[in-house]
């Protein structure tokens, strides 16, 4: 199920920005301050660069707090995602070798207790007898949670980044960078990047008070935080970046845990070639698939062990899940497109909700993510919990905030929502089965009441046409690919380039069913390129196409190639056969 998408070119910066950016070529300084590059300095992804430690809130507190339960239980309760999974990785691996004897962890599975430090699963926690327990990548809303761990006498430290709502948690020391008030540079920290702050500090006291070496101890897991970052598609403002780059180094370089090797291995990508692509689409699902279908703990366990053969078989076990998850999740999108494609596309509501009785309620984030691809406005699938409630994923586009938008139909209508939290791109709700329509109804006029010039067109976002005077100043187009890669990390608010430009059709065949490989030529002439375009299978093309593409380095038997890879196929001249 395809719609044609306009193309819009990105806006170019001002000379001022450009002037800046001299010393590197003209191509790439109009890439980087495109996206929002300033100064040289904003592309040193250098250790130094980092925000300080000291300006993130609380930080000092929180280690205090873990210093005074050094010799008791400490209990990391995660959760059920790639970034909780690696941030409960990263704090174990940490306290372990900063000498704490008696850390554990317990991630709630999803089916059984829900998101989040719940009163239940805290239950379950007071069993282990914990002095003090740690909230990775959760705990904001988690109100009667932490009560829940006061009546049974624990203490509570929430490292969290997800957005506060009006009521904190009395929890004994909370960090996030979205605090109300919060100085810290770079609210855009994923739960493992919290995490990697807290640690960073406890190894700087660690060391101050005669540790040698305390203080590199967190650095040694930035692959963790490089992968935890990039699957949450959290925006990679230049902190961010700086994380990504030093983690994705480390991987290259060979030294990386046991597991991101063993996972990438699996996924047939090279460590040495790592990109943050291969953390976002290879390494992360497999991770995900446990956390959606079955229990995240297989994930963790893989992130956690330094035996490679341990972690093969964890990264094997994990790739079956992930086989099966998309088997589930190919059904529910054919389900989810055919309601979609049985609207009119003129009367799809501003926030479409999907729903089925059947679907698995570990995937409607992803099915929530296929069907906005397709409306090109914000999503909310819908899957049984059990007890007469529907667990709801939303994923929203840009200009449109998930969790603000929740809140305000809470506002309006606090009957409907059980309960919510989340950020910008996308946030979880529970709601009661009877209220489906009721909630749809009052989703979609919220977000009409909040954002009444919402862009629903899908745009792609080009950076223009892709001269060959670009590609002569690369060396050629292989290099330019190569380039490209290697000038990110891309991901979320830094994305990879995207070009667009008319070619002549020479070759093309369908394979893996679904997928398209073109050979294609420039219209106003050039050399042949391959390309590709994932699940565009349909009409042969013929003459003339535009295509709005990105430029990728393919590898087969040891060759280097340059590649396209097509994001939408535009007939021009000749249409398709």
């Amino acid at each position: 199920m395809q719609t044609q998408r306009p193309i819009i070119r990105r806006e170019l910066p001002g000379p001022a920005v450009l002037e800046e950016l001299a010393d590197l070529d003209p191509v790439r300084a109009r890439l980087y301050a495109a996206r929002g590059v300033t100064s040289p300095g904003q592309l040193d992804y250098g250790l130094a660069g980092l925000a300080p430690v000291s300006l993130l809130e609380n930080v000092d507190a929180g280690v205090g707090l873990l210093l005074d339960k050094r010799d008791q239980r400490i209990l990391i309760i995660g959760d059920f995602d790639v970034d909780g999974a690696t941030s409960t990785a990263l704090m174990l691996r940490c306290l372990r070798a900063f000498g704490f004897t008696d850390v554990a962890y317990l991630v709630p599975n999803r089916f059984d207790y829900g998101y989040g430090l719940t009163p239940e699963i805290v239950r379950v926690a007071a069993e282990q007898s914990p002095a003090l327990i740690v909230t990775v990548d959760n705990g904001i809303s988690s109100v009667a949670g932490v009560q829940e761990a006061a009546a049974n006498g624990i203490q509570v430290l929430v490292t969290d980044h997800h957005l506060p709502g009006a009521e904190l948690p009395a929890a004994d020391v909370i960090i996030n960078p979205n605090l109300h008030g919060s100085r810290f540079p770079s609210r855009n920290l994923a739960g493992v990047g919290v995490a990697f702050y807290l640690m960073a500090a406890l190894g700087r006291q660690l060391e101050s008070q005669g540790q040698t070496g305390a203080a590199r101890v967190p650095a040694r897991f930035l692959d963790l935080v490089a992968l935890g970052t990039v699957a949450d598609v959290v925006p990679l403002d230049h902190n961010n970046r700086i994380l990504v780059q030093q983690g994705l180094s480390r991987i290259r370089s060979g030294e990386t845990v046991a597991g991101i090797r063993a996972l990438l291995t699996r996924s047939g990508r090279q460590l040495a070639r790592t990109v943050s692509t291969d953390l976002g689409f290879a390494a992360g699902p497999r991770i995900n698939a446990a956390g959606r279908l079955e229990d995240i703990s297989i994930g963790i366990e893989c992130l956690l062990t330094d035996d490679d053969d341990i972690a093969e078989q964890h990264a094997l076990v994990l790739d079956g899940i992930n086989r099966e998850r998309r088997e589930i999740e190919a059904t529910m999108r054919e389900q989810a497109f055919a309601y979609v494609q049985s609207l009119e596309r003129h009367k799809w509501p501003s926030c479409v909700c999907v729903y089925e009785e059947s679907w698995h309620q570990g995937v409607v984030g992803l099915i929530a993510a296929r069907v906005r691809e397709v409306c090109h406005r914000p999503v909310i699938a819908f899957a049984r919990e059990g007890d007469g409630l529907l667990k709801g994923s939303a994923r929203s586009i840009p200009g449109v905030h998930a969790r603000d938008l929740l809140e305000a139909v809470s506002g309006m209508h606090p009957e409907l929502i059980v309960r919510f939290g989340g950020h910008a791109m996308a946030a979880g709700l529970t709601i009661a089965a009877e209220s489906y329509e009721r909630f749809a109804t009052a989703a979609a006029e919220q977000l009409d009441r909040l954002y009444p010039r919402a862009d629903f067109s899908g745009a792609i976002i080009s950076d223009g046409a892709l001269s060959e005077q670009a590609v002569d100043s690369w060396g050629g187009l292989l290099q330019a690919a190569r380039a490209i890669r290697d000038g990110g990390p891309w991901g979320s608010g830094f994305p990879e380039p995207v070009w667009h430009g008319d070619f002549m059709v020479l070759e093309q065949r369908t394979v893996g069913d679904k997928h398209l490989k073109l050979r294609v030529r420039p219209a106003d002439g050039g050399k042949a390129i391959d390309a590709i375009a994932f699940n565009q299978a349909g009409p042969a093309y013929r003459d003339i196409v535009q295509l709005a593409y990105r430029l990728d380095v393919n590898e087969f038997r040891g060759v280097e190639s340059p590649q396209l890879v097509v994001e939408q196929i535009t007939p021009l001249r000749g249409g398709t056969a």
